[in-house]
């Protein structure tokens, strides 16, 4: 089953400066790969002028998309760091950002591990995140003369329709919170009689709320 995790609600920034260098971290939401490395190249057309733009984002609720870049920075003492740090903070369709404009003092291999990953974990203490919980896609199918009810009940519902295909019958793709998902096959039962369909789908994310 797949695990909740926390999302950013909206883009944080936030600086840091460490023996003059200063690393400003920008963390922000992100629900594709597309998202993400746009994100990356806006941070980046931003900040050109700065030393490094490293980043790290983590895309799917199961972490199937983890990518890191140190941006010049030696070999994993950048990006990794930030990645860690969304990982263990389990944040997820999120990505991370760190400007780095170098002061003249060299930090050394650990010294980057801690300002890169202390950088986006100072940014996340910020950053309002929201926590996304397992659901399912369950399709309702119902003929047309129950469907305008069960579309009214869905709406003002804590399910959430995602999307309504007309044919010879009705059907309601419709995201169910898996501790909800006990109880919505006779939820649908009572509003139709029982002359609803329902087949199971893929498995999503929903905010907790």
């Amino acid at each position: 089953m797949p695990d909740p995790y926390l999302t950013p609600q909206d883009t944080m920034e936030h600086e840091i400066e460490i023996r003059r260098s200063r690393f400003l971290c920008a963390v922000g939401p992100a629900s594709s790969e597309e998202a993400a490395r746009e994100f990356v190249a806006t941070r980046r057309r931003l900040y050109g002028d700065a030393t490094h733009n490293c980043s790290a984002y983590v895309i799917g609720g199961d972490r199937l998309v983890q990518r890191a870049d140190d941006d010049g920075e030696p070999g994993g003492t950048a990006g990794t760091p930030m990645l860690e740090t969304l990982l263990r903070r389990g944040v997820a369709d999120a990505v991370a950002v760190v400007t780095r404009y170098f002061g003249g003092v060299k930090l050394g291999a650990g010294g980057l591990v801690r300002a890169y990953g202390s950088s986006v974990g100072k940014t996340l203490d910020l950053t309002p995140l929201v926590e996304m919980v397992p659901a399912r896609i369950m399709t309702v199918t119902v003929d047309h003369v129950r469907a305008g009810r069960l579309e009214n009940d869905l709406r003002a519902s804590p399910y959430e329709v995602r999307e309504v295909v007309y044919g010879e019958e009705v059907g309601f793709r419709v995201a169910v919170r898996d501790r909800d998902l006990p109880g919505f096959p006779g939820w649908v039962a009572t509003l139709t009689a029982g002359q609803a369909g329902i087949e199971p789908g893929e498995a999503v994310h929903l905010r907790g709320a």
